[in-house]
Parts: C-alpha cells; structure tokens; sequence
C-alpha cells in the first residue's frame, strides 16, 4: 500500500536560492529535450502517401527516447558544468516527464484517450523535482537531507505512521513557499470488506443545493468558498492589473493573488477530507453516482460546480475507503432522480420540481433523497424502502446490528 504526506519546508535564503536555480535549469532541459522531440516528429513525418518509382527519401533520424536523452546528460555536465550541481537523479526525471507528455499526446493513455500538445514552459512553470531514491536516515525529526541542497527543517504536522518506508521525495514550489511529499509504502494491504457483508451501506447524491444528500435523508451543507472569496480576490486581482508588468510591484502583487487563490483551494480540500472521513466513519460502503464533470463544467453552472470540487472529493473518498479496508462502489445515474426509490416506477420530473411524489405506490420525498436512495439500490441489488430505513434507524438505536 502506498501514501504520500506533504510537509512545508523552512529553508534557508541560500537553500531557497539552489532551489529556484534548481528549477529553473531543469525547465530548459525540460524545453530542450521536448524540442528534440517536436524536431524528430517534423521531420520523420509526410503527408504524401505515394511515391514515384524512382525517388530518393531523405534517411528517417532516430527517435530521441528516454534511454538516449539520459545518456546524453553525461555531455551535457561537460558543456556545461553548472548542471553537475543538480543530483543525477533529479535531473534523469525530467526525460521521464518529456516522454510522458510526448506519448500521451501521439500514442494516449491506456484506455487510448490522447491529450494535447505538450506546451514549453516558461519561467516560474516548472514546479517540482523528485529524487527517485531516498534514504531513510536522511530524514530524522524535523530535518531533511536533500543532496546538493543540504540539510532543510520540516515542520513535521504529524508521524510518519508505523511499518511504512520512505521511497521517493518531491520538493515542489508553491505560492506560499516550498513543499517535500514523502512517497511512503507499507508491505501490508488492508483487507477490502466483502460487499455481502457489509451491514451499513449509504448511497450519496452530490448536488449544489446541499454538497451532498444520503440516502438516510441527512446533507452536508455546500461551503462555496471560492464564490465567499471573490470579492477579496477581485481586490487583488485588480491590483496585479495596475502594476508594471515585469516589475517588482507587480511579481508581489502576483504572489499575493497566488496566496489568496490557495487559501481557497486548501481550505475546500480540508472540507473534502473531513467530509470523506465522517462518511466513512459511520458507513461501510458509500455508493455515489459517476458524474461527467468535464462535460458539467461546460454549462450555465461550471462556477458552482467547480467551487463544489466533486472531483477532489470523490478521489479522496475512494483513496480513504481503500486504506481503511472500506467500499466505494461508483453506479450509472441515469435515471436515478426520475426512478421511484420504494417501487421502480418511473416518474418523469423537471428539474426545477423538487419533490418525488410516486402515482402507483403514493411514496413521496426529497427529489434529492429518492435519487441517494435510488443509487443506494443500485449497488445493494435489492430496493431499500422508507420502512427498512425506519426499521434500520430503530435498531440502531438501541445498539443492535442494523440490516436492510
């Protein structure tokens, strides 16, 4: 099993220094070897799908790989010097990143699904570094020993949990300062609970009038931080605009934007975890709905719903559940909200009525509760009725095992 904790560095100003000196080299590497790659893939390709019989084809160059642009790091340090100042391994990544993003762009991922052309980046883009082997003993209470940097303190928030072992570190640059995320893994895998013995299921129906409804009827209010922060960030916002560009007024006025849309991403992630984590605290099985929210994003609503990060907290939800020996199970919504929860009739709705009301078996409830219900029933394989609810809600409290 394998996590990752993410501490916040206190380094020095000469430690900070060889960082961005760090970053910034390996951003023109970076360009460097994607350009190779952009010059190989022009000039080894044609339009033309025939030929005369007699032609002469210029001879096809040999692709720029992973294995021969890390070879060629051996020359680079010779031609320029100031490159042996980064670790090998550090510097070896950044051929590993270019292939990545060249391959998904030509060839896709594993389901085939392409992404775009990989972009150069300019100054202040690249982020973060990864030393692909770490030593254990190089990290020791709030110190870190990172080669060619030196020893850094780390504000160490929480332990390191027993019984797993440090395997890579990245240092990253963000608006408010620098980051190392320990790659941690543990030989033990938690055991995934069997789904037909599982006695407390729940089925969540993300929404933006209330973040989330159960199907037990309880919601979890939406926060909207980003819509509660506009106004600051327009402020700020407003302030980089009447700066210089490439003045110094400007690069603070940008760093305090960067800080200000931070606090809005952190404090929307620390809502995701504890979200995720009373959920499963109180059910062994959460059933959600997959949402396409790329697709969603492109409506009238994307503000509201990428404030809402349904994303985010389905990924976090999913990651706990796994490390806790807990279920998640992802069902298809179509037709959740129209469906009855009690009888499986069909109930055409528009959206803007929010009360199910069934004409065969008279049920009626919370639009939103009846379709947490429905993808509830999804996942369980049999339909979960307002009298089971009842039934499950009395026995549990008075400390019985609850059953549907």
């Amino acid at each position: 099993m394998r996590t990752s904790y993410q501490y916040k560095l206190r380094q020095t100003k000469e430690q900070q220094d060889i960082i961005d000196n760090t970053l910034d080299m390996l951003r023109c590497q970076y360009n460097y070897q994607l350009a190779q790659r952009f010059d190989w893939y022009e000039q080894n390709r044609c339009s033309i799908d025939r030929c005369p019989l007699i032609c002469h084809l210029p001879e096809l160059k040999e692709q720029p790989s992973k294995s021969i642009q890390e070879k060629s790091l051996v020359q680079l340090k010779k031609e320029r010097p100031w490159y042996k100042k980064i670790h090998s391994q550090v510097l070896q990544e950044v051929s590993q990143r270019v292939e990545l993003a060249f391959d998904r762009w030509l060839k896709g991922d594993c389901n085939g699904k392409r992404a775009g052309k990989p972009r150069f980046k300019g100054k202040g883009q690249y982020k973060t570094f990864t030393y692909k082997q770490f030593k254990q003993h190089h990290f020791v209470g709030n110190k870190i020993k990172l080669s060619k940097i030196g020893e850094v303190k780390v504000i160490v928030h929480r332990p390191i949990p027993d019984g797993f072992k440090i395997k890579t570190i990245s240092v990253t640059k963000k608006a408010d300062g620098y980051y190392v995320t320990l790659s941690l893994e543990a030989q033990t895998i938690p055991d995934i609970i069997p789904i037909d013995q599982v006695s407390n299921p729940v089925g969540i129906d993300m929404g933006l009038k209330s973040f989330l409804i159960k199907s037990d009827g309880t919601n979890v209010e939406i926060p909207q931080y980003y819509r509660k922060a506009q106004k600051r960030l327009r402020k700020v916002q407003k302030s980089v605009s009447r700066k210089k560009p490439g003045g110094r007024n400007r690069r603070k006025a940008v760093a305090r934007l960067g800080k200000a849309h931070k606090k809005v991403a952190d404090t929307r992630k620390d809502f995701h975890f504890k979200t995720a984590k009373s959920l499963l605290d109180n059910h062994d099985l959460v059933v959600y709905e997959t949402l396409n929210i790329k697709g969603l994003a492109k409506s009238k609503l994307a503000k509201s719903i990428l404030d809402a990060g349904w994303g985010q907290f389905l990924s976090i939800l999913s990651t706990k559940a796994a490390n806790a020996g807990l279920l998640t199970v992802a069902v298809n919504p179509r037709n959740t909200s129209q469906n009855c929860s009690n009888c499986g009739q069909k109930v055409p709705k528009k959206l803007k009525e929010r009360i199910h009301s069934c004409p065969k078996c008279g049920y009626t409830e919370d639009r939103d509760v009846n379709a947490a219900r429905n993808i509830l029933n999804l996942a369980v394989g049999h339909s979960v009725s307002s009298k089971a609810y009842r039934v499950t809600e009395a026995m549990a409290g008075v400390g019985k095992k609850p059953t549907l």
